[in-house]
């Protein structure tokens, strides 16, 4: 398992930044939290992904805007993960977006039906 290095109120950090290297940061918005995904999301990268969106989930009726954009890879142990957070959000009254996703990842969640299930934005809040 990854060490992870606090970095403020609302972040956390994976390993050291590489290309690949997952990492996560939340930050929190008007309407809840934006979490800011890097590298390759996938089984070696569920834990540190499920850390930073617990938090995030434990608010009631929120939103959750996750940020794509830095994403490279997300396999199905990923978007499975990220389901189960869909789920887990909807039952609370919550829900997840995901918003800037690169092509790849994209192309994924359209091929396997996942645009139905969350909200895709072009942008970020704030």
């Amino acid at each position: 398992m990854a060490s992870r290095q606090s970095k403020g109120p609302g972040v956390v950090s994976g390993r050291a930044s590489a290309p690949g290297v997952f990492t996560a940061q939340a930050s929190p918005w008007a309407e809840g939290t934006v979490i800011a995904l890097y590298g390759e999301l996938d089984l070696d990268s569920i834990t540190e992904l499920n850390e930073v969106l617990q938090p995030a989930l434990a608010e009631p009726a929120t939103v959750i805007v996750i940020d794509c954009a830095g994403l490279e890879f997300c396999d199905s142990t990923g978007l499975n993960a990220l389901l189960r957070a869909q789920a887990r959000a909807v039952d609370d009254g919550s829900r997840i977006e995901l918003a800037r996703p690169r092509p790849l990842v994209l192309r994924m969640l359209e091929l396997t039906g996942a645009t139905d299930a969350f909200r895709v934005r072009d942008t970020v809040p704030g």
